[in-house]
């Protein structure tokens, strides 16, 4: 009987492992990804020791992390990222900086020598990326303070894990002073891969995503996603960046292109695959023989580095103005150990910085950490998290029970409340959900019947009745959940008709964008009805104010879709505002002047003693 190949061998096993240990790690309250650290220990060469080739297995798998950037730098447009320049390099420096400096000092008072002490706490200052946007993702916390936060800190993490490479060999003497054209070249290697991908997104993604679309092929388009990812990677890793960062590069340069939804709906699935398989290789490359041969030290180093990240991470946590009961997640999530420590020392070792067991105690106390991380999250979910919910848990459960009115209102905040009210006027039910615990808690007590439960996620959606409703009404506050809403109803609920709230005229864009055509910018009335008052205030009459916010209403309403069409080129859309005020403003005129004319002509003696066609012979 032929032998099957080795891949088949391994798939089978990977798989086996992963269906057996996470719905089992889920079940008892530990979470998916304990459940593939677990089965990677378990299949390893410290357990059944069915897979040996463990490095291999780690550097295939990294690419989920990489599809996992991509499809968040999706979410960013690149407005929103510059709007995170500040975060990301003062809080992400910030962090960086603190961490390394007090593992530093702590290594040093230890008595180890400040190159070893300096590239070690260098790398035990990184964070796993992988897990802690991971989590975010599952708790669907990115929008949150700690969630922005922490994307900010991960994020310049990636950008510092180049400098941090470089310095290594420096440390270890390896370099010479010949090397300094060397150094230049790699330099300018780097500045033109990243020029490569920041223009050839803008220029040539797009049109070759537009004419892959047109063979009407879904397999060679995904086939076609995997090659944009696979070769920016491959990129990133020829000049020595991260493969990572290139691929959320590329993820936010098309993250305003209209094949956004298409490219995360066909790359999910391997990204949740290769996440699954990047954790299992985590464990796996637990090395339990420097455990077994020196535990004190192990012990001893991880608990230092976690303890005096904790410490330091905590206090920028308060210094930042978190929330407290956000402070333990953002906490916890960036005090264990990263994914870029492996390479780091891996790579300190090759320059003979420090020694090779020295780098395989530090890469065993970082994976235990990635290890312990979730399991101080689980903890601190079931003990410290509800003291900070204040027995919330118990009366704003999710909602459970699936509802069957024919109108969901989602956000039930100033304007869905007065959607809501007018329609139990009528007699019209609505299903109402809501993210804001305070808020939920006020309008119960007042007798509305709202739901605790964040409407950007699917299952929430359904157990609402969105699949049998007839109306969405989008009343949330922020742009992003309020887009998100609309493209998963979408996407899932076809029969749905949106009515949606748009915070500017930038979201109402988005929502044509969307072919949402009941989209009401929220202060636009309001606004037209104060300046009517303004003018009978000052004497106006009341008809001619009435008449006057009514031709602005209409005027306002056929610029705004006569711009439309040119919302995404700035200089088009200026001229076309700059000549619809100059139109209005003449036709103002004019309609004020013909008032005069007919008030003066109405005033005039002639008009007085000029005789009537009922007083003429």
């Amino acid at each position: 009987m032929e032998q099957a190949p080795i891949w088949l061998n391994y798939s089978l096993v990977y798989l086996a492992a992963a269906v057996l240990a996470v719905p089992l790690f889920k079940a008892i309250g530990l979470g998916p990804i304990i459940g593939y650290l677990a089965a990677g220990m378990a299949i390893g060469p410290w357990g059944l020791r069915l897979v040996s080739n463990v490095d291999d297995i780690l550097h295939f798998a990294e690419f989920g992390v990489v599809l996992m950037l991509f499809l968040i730098g999706l979410e960013l447009e690149p407005r929103r990222l510059w709007s995170l320049r500040r975060p990301i390099f003062g809080w992400g420096s910030a962090q960086l900086l603190a961490c390394a400096a007090a593992l530093a000092a702590a290594a040093m008072a230890f008595g180890i020598g400040w190159k070893t002490a300096l590239v070690a706490a260098l790398g035990l200052a990184l964070s796993s990326t992988a897990m802690a946007l991971q989590t975010l993702q599952a708790r669907n916390l990115q929008r949150t303070g700690g969630g922005q936060a922490g994307f900010s800190i991960l994020l310049f993490q990636d950008v510092a894990a180049i400098p941090i490479l470089a310095l290594v060999p420096l440390l270890g003497g390896i370099r010479d002073a010949g090397d300094d054209a060397g150094l230049a070249l790699e330099a300018a290697r780097v500045v033109t891969a990243i020029a490569v991908v920041i223009l050839g997104g803008r220029l040539l993604l797009r049109p070759v995503l537009r004419w892959i679309a047109k063979s009407n092929t879904p397999e060679i388009f995904t086939a076609a996603a995997l090659l944009l990812v696979v070769g920016i990677a491959a990129l990133m890793q020829a000049v020595g960046l991260s493969m990572a960062l290139g691929a959320f590069l590329a993820g936010v340069l098309l993250a305003e292109s209209e094949y956004r939804r298409e490219l995360e709906t066909d790359l999910e699935p391997f990204k949740g695959l290769l996440l699954g398989l990047f954790f299992m290789a985590v464990g796996m490359s637990i090395d339990f023989g420097v455990l077994l041969a020196s535990p004190g030290r192990m012990l001893a180093v991880l608990l230092g580095f976690m303890l005096i990240k904790l410490a330091v991470i905590g206090g920028l946590a308060r210094g930042l103005g978190l929330p407290v009961p956000e402070r333990p997640l953002f906490t916890l999530l960036l005090a264990q150990g990263g994914e870029f420590a492996f390479v780091v020392f891996q790579a300190a070792a090759g320059a003979r910085v420090f020694s090779p067991e020295t780098a395989s105690l530090l890469i065993g106390a970082v994976a235990l950490s990635m290890l312990l991380g979730p399991l101080l999250l689980a903890a601190s979910d079931r003990w410290l998290m509800p003291r900070h919910a204040r027995g919330r848990a118990t009366t704003l459960a999710e909602i459970s029970e699936p509802q069957d009115a024919p109108v969901i209102i989602a956000g039930f905040g100033r304007y869905g409340q007065i959607v809501g009210r007018t329609l139990l006027s009528q007699g019209i039910a609505s299903t109402v959900l809501d993210h804001d615990a305070d808020m939920v808690e006020t309008t119960r007590q007042y007798g509305y019947k709202v739901f605790y439960g964040d409407a950007t996620r699917l299952d929430l959606l359904r157990t609402a009745g969105a699949a049998q409703a007839r109306v969405l009404v989008v009343a949330v506050d922020g742009v992003e959940a309020s887009l998100a809403i609309i493209d998963l109803a979408r996407a899932h609920f076809p029969q749905l008709q949106i009515v949606a709230r748009a915070r500017d005229v930038t979201h109402w864009y988005a929502l044509r964008d969307r072919g949402i055509a009941h989209g009401q910018r929220e202060l636009f009335e309001s606004s037209l009805a104060s300046a009517r008052s303004v003018m009978e205030l000052l004497g106006h009459n009341t008809e001619a104010a009435r008449q006057t916010t009514e031709r602005f209403r209409s005027h306002n309403l056929a610029l705004l879709e006569q711009m439309y069409p040119h919302h995404k080129d700035q200089a088009k859309l200026i001229a076309l505002v700059k000549q619809g005020r100059q139109q209005l403003a003449e036709q103002m005129a004019q309609e004020r002047a013909e008032r005069e004319r007919q008030r003066a002509a109405a005033s005039s003696p002639a008009s007085e003693t000029r005789p009537t066609a009922a007083s003429r012979p």
